[in-house]
This record gives C-alpha cells, sequence and structure tokens, in this order.
C-alpha cells in the first residue's frame, strides 16, 4: 500500500494508524532479522547488544515514517520510500566547484549525505553521515566509506569493497536524496530493482530536511 508521508496523523483514524504501525514494524523486523542472519558475527555479546536495541529502533523509525513529511510516498508493506526514478543515474551531472561550495557552507556533523557508489555493473546512490570535518583541508569523513574532499572526490588510499570502482560525495538535492531514500538502482540497461534501504539508511532519511536538503 503506498500512502502519502505529509500530515499522515491527520488523515488517518486512530485505528488505521495502528495498523500501519504494525505493518511497517512487521516489515522492518523481517528485514533487519534477516540482514542479522546474513552478519558473521562471532561476538555474541555485540549480536544480544544488536538484538536488544532492535525493538526501540524499529518502533522509532516506523512512527517517524508515519509523522515525516516528505515529497516521497511510503510503502506500508515494505517499509520504503518510493519516489519517481531517474532514467538514468545523475552522479554525472555532478558539479564539483557547486559540491565544494555546499559543503563549504554546509558541513556539520551528524549531517545526512549522499554518496554515489559504482560497482561493477551496477550504481547507486547511498546515505551516509558525516562523523568528522577537516576544513583546513577541505575535506570530510563519511561514516562508513572514509574521507571525501568537498569537491566530490574519494580521496581514501584505497577502495574498502573489492567491486567497487569508484565513490563520489554529491551535492544535496531533491533528485539526489530520492535516489538514496528510495534505494534507486542502475546498470548498464538502465534501472534495475531498488535496493532495500538498512534501518540505519532509513533513520537518516528521516532526518532529512525536505525544504533545505540539510
Amino acid at each position: 500500500m503506498l500512502i502519502p508521508s505529509s500530515k499522515q496523523v491527520d488523515i488517518f483514524s486512530d485505528d488505521q494508524r495502528q495498523l500501519h504501525f504494525a505493518e511497517l514494524c512487521n516489515a522492518l523486523y523481517e528485514r533487519e532479522l534477516a540482514n542479522l542472519s546474513q552478519q558473521k558475527i562471532s561476538n555474541i555479546s555485540l549480536l544480544q547488544r544488536k538484538l536488544g536495541g532492535l525493538k526501540h529502533h524499529i518502533k522509532r523509525a516506523a512512527d517517524s515514517l508515519l509523522q515525516k513529511e516528505s515529497p516521497l510516498q511510503i510503502d506500508i508493506h515494505n517499509a520504503s520510500w518510493q519516489g519517481k526514478q531517474a532514467a538514468k543515474c545523475m552522479a554525472d551531472k555532478a558539479d564539483p566547484d557547486k559540491t565544494e561550495q555546499w559543503f563549504i557552507d554546509n558541513s556539520q556533523l551528524g549531517r545526512c549525505i549522499a554518496i554515489h557508489v559504482d560497482t561493477l555493473g551496477a550504481e547507486h546512490i547511498e546515505l551516509d553521515s558525516i562523523d568528522r570535518i577537516d576544513r583546513e583541508n577541505a575535506k570530510l569523513h563519511a561514516n562508513k566509506f572514509g574521507w571525501f574532499a568537498f569537491d566530490g572526490t574519494f580521496v581514501e588510499d584505497s577502495i574498502r569493497q573489492a567491486d567497487v570502482l569508484n565513490l563520489k560525495l554529491l551535492k544535496p538535492n531533491k533528485t539526489v536524496f530520492t535516489a538514496a531514500c528510495c534505494g534507486h538502482n542502475w546498470n548498464h540497461k538502465g534501472k534495475s530493482q531498488p535496493k532495500a534501504l538498512s534501518l540505519r539508511e532509513l533513520m537518516l532519511s528521516l532526518s532529512i530536511n525536505w525544504k533545505t536538503f540539510k
């Protein structure tokens, strides 16, 4: 079921809202438990902490999805954002000078950012967050992917994943964030099957201010 995200609390009765909340929680539990089952976690206490915190994070995500004002729609059954996908990935249109100026003006710890990920035969845009800023050298550190210059260039010595060909920090805008939030994918033929966002990415998507992209 697709529903508009704007002012959802007002348009649903309490019973409807509880039903949608429960469906979102079920979808998120299924996805996160499947993800955990695929992870190689040898530390039992770490696994216990992850499972222990799951209930809180999932309830928070589901509640926020129902209240978040966004130009995107919510797929209740899959707990995902839905929006129109561009025919081609927009990363090639990125202007390094405009990207650099945006991050000079707007870099802030914890801010949600978008990273273009080019892998073997496929590309997508992934949400990450800023956890370090080096203004003297005009670069920032993304929590998952590492160091990027303010102009978008990846500046780590090596790329961590063997199949990743290129990483690029993108200037936030509606098109870029829509692609990232909806998990849009492209391959050499064009559009491909969207990927499901992790709970971490979903929480990052809920921090986006769609009026300012900050």
